[in-house]
Protein backbone atom coordinates (compact mmCIF):
# COMPACT_ATOMS: atom_id res chain seq x y z
CA UNK A 1 0.00 0.00 0.00
CA UNK A 2 1.16 3.39 -0.59
CA UNK A 3 1.24 5.57 2.72
CA UNK A 4 -0.76 8.71 2.96
CA UNK A 5 2.13 10.61 4.64
CA UNK A 6 5.67 11.45 2.91
CA UNK A 7 8.85 12.87 4.78
CA UNK A 8 10.07 15.19 2.43
CA UNK A 9 14.02 15.77 3.69
CA UNK A 10 16.36 18.42 1.72
CA UNK A 11 19.25 20.42 2.58
CA UNK A 12 21.14 23.16 1.17
CA UNK A 13 24.91 24.12 1.57
CA UNK A 14 27.62 26.70 0.84
CA UNK A 15 31.19 26.29 1.68
CA UNK A 16 32.80 29.34 3.71
CA UNK A 17 34.13 31.46 1.02
CA UNK A 18 37.71 30.28 -0.56
CA UNK A 19 37.00 27.05 0.79
CA UNK A 20 36.63 23.72 -1.68
CA UNK A 21 35.54 21.77 0.86
CA UNK A 22 32.66 22.79 3.21
CA UNK A 23 32.94 21.67 7.01
CA UNK A 24 29.78 20.87 7.91
CA UNK A 25 28.20 17.96 7.06
CA UNK A 26 24.64 16.82 6.24
CA UNK A 27 23.56 12.69 6.62
CA UNK A 28 20.40 10.83 5.88
CA UNK A 29 19.27 7.12 6.26
CA UNK A 30 16.04 5.71 4.96
CA UNK A 31 15.39 2.97 7.27
CA UNK A 32 12.57 1.37 4.41
CA UNK A 33 11.05 -1.60 6.97
CA UNK A 34 10.40 0.53 10.08
CA UNK A 35 9.49 3.73 8.11
CA UNK A 36 12.08 5.96 9.79
CA UNK A 37 14.43 8.57 8.22
CA UNK A 38 17.27 9.24 10.54
CA UNK A 39 18.75 12.68 9.35
CA UNK A 40 22.24 14.70 10.90
CA UNK A 41 24.11 17.89 10.74
CA UNK A 42 26.99 17.98 12.22
CA UNK A 43 30.00 21.09 11.86
CA UNK A 44 33.11 20.71 12.21
CA UNK A 45 35.36 23.54 14.01
CA UNK A 46 36.65 25.65 11.47
CA UNK A 47 36.00 25.08 8.17
CA UNK A 48 37.51 22.71 5.04
CA UNK A 49 39.22 19.63 4.81
CA UNK A 50 40.12 18.29 8.37
CA UNK A 51 36.70 20.17 9.76
CA UNK A 52 35.09 18.19 7.25
CA UNK A 53 36.52 15.30 8.20
CA UNK A 54 35.46 15.31 11.67
CA UNK A 55 32.05 16.25 10.90
CA UNK A 56 31.93 13.39 8.36
CA UNK A 57 32.82 10.90 10.92
CA UNK A 58 29.96 13.05 13.78
CA UNK A 59 27.34 12.39 11.33
CA UNK A 60 28.25 8.90 10.14
CA UNK A 61 28.64 7.36 13.64
CA UNK A 62 25.31 9.39 14.68
CA UNK A 63 23.15 8.18 12.23
CA UNK A 64 24.38 4.12 12.86
CA UNK A 65 23.82 4.73 16.54
CA UNK A 66 20.57 6.37 16.13
CA UNK A 67 19.26 3.89 13.61
CA UNK A 68 20.13 0.87 16.22
CA UNK A 69 18.27 2.68 18.94
CA UNK A 70 21.19 3.08 21.15
CA UNK A 71 20.75 5.05 24.15
CA UNK A 72 21.21 8.58 23.70
CA UNK A 73 23.54 9.34 26.25
CA UNK A 74 25.62 5.97 25.55
CA UNK A 75 25.84 7.41 21.83
CA UNK A 76 26.79 10.69 23.03
CA UNK A 77 29.14 9.43 25.16
CA UNK A 78 31.29 7.55 22.15
CA UNK A 79 30.87 10.17 19.88
CA UNK A 80 32.50 12.54 21.79
CA UNK A 81 35.27 10.23 23.23
CA UNK A 82 35.89 9.03 19.82
CA UNK A 83 36.80 12.95 18.66
CA UNK A 84 39.87 15.47 19.48
CA UNK A 85 39.22 18.19 21.39
CA UNK A 86 40.53 21.49 20.77
CA UNK A 87 43.97 22.53 22.74
CA UNK A 88 43.39 26.22 22.76
CA UNK A 89 39.02 26.36 23.36
CA UNK A 90 38.60 23.06 25.21
CA UNK A 91 35.69 22.05 22.45
CA UNK A 92 34.50 19.02 20.74
CA UNK A 93 35.76 19.16 16.85
CA UNK A 94 32.05 19.03 16.04
CA UNK A 95 28.58 19.10 17.16
CA UNK A 96 25.94 17.76 16.14
CA UNK A 97 21.69 17.60 15.67
CA UNK A 98 20.07 14.32 15.24
CA UNK A 99 16.76 13.77 14.01
CA UNK A 100 14.74 10.79 13.91
CA UNK A 101 11.20 10.90 12.20
CA UNK A 102 9.38 7.72 11.50
CA UNK A 103 6.07 7.64 8.95
CA UNK A 104 3.27 8.36 12.32
CA UNK A 105 5.30 11.36 12.79
CA UNK A 106 6.94 10.04 16.18
CA UNK A 107 9.96 12.03 16.78
CA UNK A 108 13.19 12.00 19.06
CA UNK A 109 15.69 14.96 18.48
CA UNK A 110 19.24 14.85 19.89
CA UNK A 111 21.14 18.69 19.72
CA UNK A 112 24.79 19.27 20.85
CA UNK A 113 26.73 22.52 20.02
CA UNK A 114 24.33 24.00 17.18
CA UNK A 115 21.69 26.12 17.28
CA UNK A 116 17.99 25.13 18.24
CA UNK A 117 16.43 23.54 15.44
CA UNK A 118 12.78 25.52 15.01
CA UNK A 119 9.52 23.88 14.13
CA UNK A 120 6.88 25.23 12.10
CA UNK A 121 2.91 24.27 12.02
CA UNK A 122 2.47 26.21 8.73
CA UNK A 123 3.88 29.21 9.45
CA UNK A 124 3.41 29.56 13.19
CA UNK A 125 6.53 28.07 15.33
CA UNK A 126 5.62 25.27 17.98
CA UNK A 127 7.61 25.03 21.12
CA UNK A 128 9.69 22.54 21.80
CA UNK A 129 10.54 21.26 25.70
CA UNK A 130 13.71 19.72 25.83
CA UNK A 131 15.35 17.84 28.40
CA UNK A 132 19.01 18.35 28.88
CA UNK A 133 21.43 15.89 29.92
CA UNK A 134 25.00 15.43 31.06
CA UNK A 135 27.54 12.70 30.77
CA UNK A 136 29.72 11.39 33.93
CA UNK A 137 32.71 11.84 31.56
CA UNK A 138 32.11 15.35 29.65
CA UNK A 139 29.84 16.98 33.17
CA UNK A 140 30.84 20.72 30.79
CA UNK A 141 29.10 19.51 27.55
CA UNK A 142 25.65 19.60 27.71
CA UNK A 143 23.10 17.55 25.17
CA UNK A 144 19.43 18.57 24.32
CA UNK A 145 16.86 15.40 23.62
CA UNK A 146 13.58 16.00 22.83
CA UNK A 147 10.60 13.92 21.67
CA UNK A 148 6.97 14.96 20.24
CA UNK A 149 4.66 14.19 17.49
CA UNK A 150 4.93 15.86 14.27
CA UNK A 151 1.21 16.17 12.41
CA UNK A 152 0.76 16.53 8.84
CA UNK A 153 1.66 19.92 7.33
CA UNK A 154 4.76 20.22 10.24
CA UNK A 155 8.43 21.46 9.44
CA UNK A 156 11.31 20.73 11.00
CA UNK A 157 14.32 23.09 10.21
CA UNK A 158 18.20 22.97 11.50
CA UNK A 159 20.97 24.85 10.71
CA UNK A 160 24.53 25.33 11.49
CA UNK A 161 25.71 28.70 13.22
CA UNK A 162 27.13 29.86 9.71
CA UNK A 163 23.53 30.81 9.27
CA UNK A 164 22.12 32.44 12.91
CA UNK A 165 25.53 34.09 13.01
CA UNK A 166 25.66 35.30 8.97
CA UNK A 167 25.80 38.98 8.79
CA UNK A 168 28.40 39.49 12.15
CA UNK A 169 29.15 42.62 12.55
CA UNK A 170 27.62 44.50 9.57
CA UNK A 171 25.20 47.23 9.53
CA UNK A 172 21.97 45.98 10.81
CA UNK A 173 23.77 42.74 11.90
CA UNK A 174 25.85 43.56 14.74
CA UNK A 175 25.36 40.54 16.55
CA UNK A 176 24.75 38.14 13.65
CA UNK A 177 21.34 37.36 12.19
CA UNK A 178 19.84 35.46 15.27
CA UNK A 179 17.37 32.83 15.61
CA UNK A 180 14.42 35.25 15.61
CA UNK A 181 14.97 36.79 12.55
CA UNK A 182 16.03 33.06 11.03
CA UNK A 183 12.35 32.43 11.96
CA UNK A 184 10.65 35.37 10.77
CA UNK A 185 12.12 34.65 7.09
CA UNK A 186 11.13 30.87 7.37
CA UNK A 187 7.65 31.90 8.30
CA UNK A 188 7.91 34.85 5.18
CA UNK A 189 8.41 32.12 3.11
CA UNK A 190 5.94 29.71 4.04
CA UNK A 191 3.47 32.59 3.52
CA UNK A 192 3.64 33.16 0.18
CA UNK A 193 4.28 29.41 -0.70
CA UNK A 194 2.58 27.13 1.50
CA UNK A 195 3.59 24.04 0.09
CA UNK A 196 7.80 25.19 -0.80
CA UNK A 197 9.38 21.84 -0.35
CA UNK A 198 11.94 21.36 1.98
CA UNK A 199 14.56 21.44 -0.88
CA UNK A 200 13.91 25.22 -1.88
CA UNK A 201 13.06 26.22 1.98
CA UNK A 202 16.90 25.25 2.82
CA UNK A 203 18.05 26.82 -0.91
CA UNK A 204 16.40 30.21 0.36
CA UNK A 205 17.60 30.12 3.58
CA UNK A 206 20.98 29.47 2.85
CA UNK A 207 21.23 32.13 -0.34
CA UNK A 208 19.33 34.86 2.49
CA UNK A 209 22.18 33.56 4.93
CA UNK A 210 25.31 34.35 2.35
CA UNK A 211 23.39 37.13 1.51
CA UNK A 212 23.62 38.79 4.81
CA UNK A 213 27.82 38.25 5.03
CA UNK A 214 27.59 40.12 1.62
CA UNK A 215 27.73 37.80 -0.52
CA UNK A 216 31.11 35.99 0.70
CA UNK A 217 30.22 32.92 3.08
CA UNK A 218 32.14 33.67 6.91
CA UNK A 219 31.87 30.34 7.46
CA UNK A 220 30.13 26.87 6.41
CA UNK A 221 26.18 27.83 5.77
CA UNK A 222 24.00 24.52 6.07
CA UNK A 223 19.97 24.30 6.29
CA UNK A 224 18.36 21.58 6.40
CA UNK A 225 14.52 20.78 6.55
CA UNK A 226 12.32 17.77 7.49
CA UNK A 227 8.47 18.65 6.13
CA UNK A 228 5.99 16.11 6.85
CA UNK A 229 3.56 16.15 4.79
CA UNK A 230 0.51 14.16 2.66
CA UNK A 231 2.41 12.91 -0.47
CA UNK A 232 2.62 14.08 -4.09
CA UNK A 233 2.59 11.78 -6.60
CA UNK A 234 3.74 11.34 -9.78
CA UNK A 235 3.00 9.20 -13.01
CA UNK A 236 5.19 8.29 -15.13
CA UNK A 237 3.85 6.35 -18.07
CA UNK A 238 6.59 4.88 -20.57
CA UNK A 239 6.44 2.11 -23.45
CA UNK A 240 3.77 0.33 -25.41
CA UNK A 241 1.91 -2.64 -23.16
CA UNK A 242 3.14 -6.03 -24.31
CA UNK A 243 -0.29 -6.71 -25.52
CA UNK A 244 -2.01 -4.41 -27.97
CA UNK A 245 -4.93 -5.74 -25.71
CA UNK A 246 -3.71 -4.11 -23.01
CA UNK A 247 -3.26 -0.34 -24.43
CA UNK A 248 -6.79 1.36 -22.85
CA UNK A 249 -5.11 0.58 -19.28
CA UNK A 250 -2.68 3.70 -20.08
CA UNK A 251 -4.80 5.87 -20.82
CA UNK A 252 -7.33 4.64 -17.41
CA UNK A 253 -4.71 5.18 -15.82
CA UNK A 254 -3.66 8.76 -16.96
CA UNK A 255 -7.33 10.03 -17.09
CA UNK A 256 -8.07 8.75 -13.28
CA UNK A 257 -4.39 9.46 -11.52
CA UNK A 258 -4.55 12.03 -8.96
CA UNK A 259 -1.84 13.77 -9.31
CA UNK A 260 1.09 15.09 -12.32
CA UNK A 261 1.20 12.86 -15.00
CA UNK A 262 3.93 12.34 -17.41
CA UNK A 263 4.93 10.20 -20.59
CA UNK A 264 7.84 9.56 -21.79
CA UNK A 265 7.74 7.79 -25.50
CA UNK A 266 6.31 8.76 -29.15
CA UNK A 267 4.55 5.58 -28.93
CA UNK A 268 3.00 5.79 -25.51
CA UNK A 269 1.66 9.38 -26.31
CA UNK A 270 0.13 8.14 -28.92
CA UNK A 271 -1.07 5.49 -27.19
CA UNK A 272 -3.02 7.72 -24.87
CA UNK A 273 -3.58 10.71 -27.68
CA UNK A 274 -5.71 8.17 -29.81
CA UNK A 275 -7.64 6.78 -26.87
CA UNK A 276 -8.51 10.18 -25.13
CA UNK A 277 -8.98 12.33 -28.32
CA UNK A 278 -6.34 14.35 -27.10
CA UNK A 279 -4.31 15.93 -30.09
CA UNK A 280 -0.33 15.81 -29.27
CA UNK A 281 1.97 19.46 -30.54
CA UNK A 282 5.27 19.52 -30.08
CA UNK A 283 6.99 22.21 -28.29
CA UNK A 284 9.55 23.88 -30.38
CA UNK A 285 10.21 26.66 -27.59
CA UNK A 286 12.79 24.22 -26.28
CA UNK A 287 15.45 22.79 -29.08
CA UNK A 288 18.31 21.33 -26.91
CA UNK A 289 21.27 19.34 -29.09
CA UNK A 290 21.10 16.47 -26.69
CA UNK A 291 17.50 16.08 -25.86
CA UNK A 292 14.54 15.72 -28.30
CA UNK A 293 11.91 18.48 -27.47
CA UNK A 294 9.19 18.13 -25.21
CA UNK A 295 5.09 17.94 -26.45
CA UNK A 296 2.14 19.22 -25.33
CA UNK A 297 -1.14 17.07 -24.50
CA UNK A 298 -4.39 18.56 -22.68
CA UNK A 299 -4.53 16.87 -19.02
CA UNK A 300 -0.36 15.71 -18.93
CA UNK A 301 1.80 17.88 -17.10
CA UNK A 302 4.96 16.78 -19.57
CA UNK A 303 5.30 14.56 -22.65
CA UNK A 304 8.92 13.82 -23.93
CA UNK A 305 10.45 11.40 -25.69
CA UNK A 306 11.02 8.25 -24.58
CA UNK A 307 14.40 6.28 -23.89
CA UNK A 308 17.32 9.25 -24.64
CA UNK A 309 15.44 11.49 -22.31
CA UNK A 310 14.86 8.72 -19.46
CA UNK A 311 18.63 7.75 -19.20
CA UNK A 312 19.26 11.73 -19.21
CA UNK A 313 17.11 12.07 -16.03
CA UNK A 314 19.37 9.12 -14.51
CA UNK A 315 22.99 10.66 -14.90
CA UNK A 316 21.15 13.87 -13.79
CA UNK A 317 19.50 11.74 -10.60
CA UNK A 318 22.84 10.17 -9.52
CA UNK A 319 25.12 13.48 -9.94
CA UNK A 320 25.61 14.96 -6.36
CA UNK A 321 24.71 18.43 -6.24
CA UNK A 322 21.75 18.85 -8.42
CA UNK A 323 21.70 22.53 -7.18
CA UNK A 324 23.90 23.42 -10.08
CA UNK A 325 21.94 25.48 -13.00
CA UNK A 326 21.12 22.89 -16.22
CA UNK A 327 20.03 23.59 -19.64
CA UNK A 328 16.32 23.78 -19.60
CA UNK A 329 15.41 20.60 -21.61
CA UNK A 330 12.43 17.56 -21.63
CA UNK A 331 15.15 15.82 -19.44
CA UNK A 332 15.75 18.81 -16.50
CA UNK A 333 11.81 19.15 -16.61
CA UNK A 334 11.20 15.31 -15.42
CA UNK A 335 13.67 15.75 -12.95
CA UNK A 336 12.35 18.56 -11.35
CA UNK A 337 9.12 17.01 -11.41
CA UNK A 338 10.36 13.92 -9.56
CA UNK A 339 11.96 15.96 -6.59
CA UNK A 340 8.61 17.87 -6.71
CA UNK A 341 6.76 15.04 -5.69
CA UNK A 342 7.40 11.95 -2.84
CA UNK A 343 5.82 9.03 -4.65
CA UNK A 344 6.61 8.78 -8.12
CA UNK A 345 4.62 5.25 -10.17
CA UNK A 346 5.78 4.02 -13.26
CA UNK A 347 3.73 2.14 -15.61
CA UNK A 348 6.11 0.36 -18.09
CA UNK A 349 5.33 -0.69 -21.08
CA UNK A 350 6.87 -4.56 -22.33
CA UNK A 351 6.68 -4.46 -25.66
CA UNK A 352 10.37 -4.11 -27.60
CA UNK A 353 10.53 -1.07 -29.23
CA UNK A 354 12.92 -2.71 -32.52
CA UNK A 355 14.63 0.69 -33.41
CA UNK A 356 16.64 0.67 -29.61
CA UNK A 357 17.04 -3.30 -29.56
CA UNK A 358 17.25 -6.76 -31.42
CA UNK A 359 14.08 -8.50 -30.33
CA UNK A 360 16.01 -11.64 -30.31
CA UNK A 361 18.13 -10.34 -27.45
CA UNK A 362 16.58 -11.58 -24.35
CA UNK A 363 13.72 -9.12 -22.69
CA UNK A 364 15.44 -8.73 -19.11
CA UNK A 365 18.18 -6.20 -21.52
CA UNK A 366 15.20 -4.15 -22.33
CA UNK A 367 17.01 -0.80 -22.11
CA UNK A 368 13.94 1.64 -21.21
CA UNK A 369 12.92 -1.37 -18.03
CA UNK A 370 16.63 -1.31 -16.86
CA UNK A 371 16.42 2.24 -16.91
CA UNK A 372 13.42 3.04 -15.35
CA UNK A 373 14.42 0.36 -12.51
CA UNK A 374 17.77 2.37 -12.27
CA UNK A 375 15.49 5.76 -12.11
CA UNK A 376 13.29 4.41 -9.41
CA UNK A 377 16.87 2.98 -7.05
CA UNK A 378 17.99 6.67 -7.40
CA UNK A 379 14.92 8.34 -5.76
CA UNK A 380 14.66 6.29 -3.36
CA UNK A 381 18.13 5.63 -1.74
CA UNK A 382 19.40 9.16 -3.10
CA UNK A 383 16.26 11.55 -3.13
CA UNK A 384 14.56 9.59 -0.48
CA UNK A 385 11.24 9.26 -2.78
CA UNK A 386 8.82 6.24 -2.58
CA UNK A 387 8.90 4.67 -5.96
CA UNK A 388 6.50 2.11 -7.41
CA UNK A 389 7.22 0.15 -10.83
CA UNK A 390 4.64 -1.64 -12.69
CA UNK A 391 5.32 -3.46 -16.10
CA UNK A 392 2.53 -4.62 -18.36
Amino acid sequence: MIGESFIDVDFCRQAKSGQVVAGDVFLSRKIKEEGRIITVLSDGLGSGVKAGVLANLTATMALRYTAAFVDVRQSAKTIMDTLPVCEKRQISYSTFTIVDLDGDGKTRVIEHGNPPLLRLRGATPVPIERVSLTLETWKDRVIYYSEFDTQLGDRIVFFSDGVSQSGLGCAGLPLGWGADRVTDFLQRQILVENEISSRELSRKLVAEAVINDARMAKDDITCGTIYYRSPRRLLVLTGPPFNRERDGELAERAQAFNGRKVICGGTTAGIVSRLLGRPVTMNLAQLDPEIPPPAVMAGIDLVTEGTITLAKVAEILEQANLGEPRRKNAASDLVLLMLQSDIVEFMVGTRINEAHQDPNIPMELDLRRNIVRKIALLLETRHFKEAHVEFI
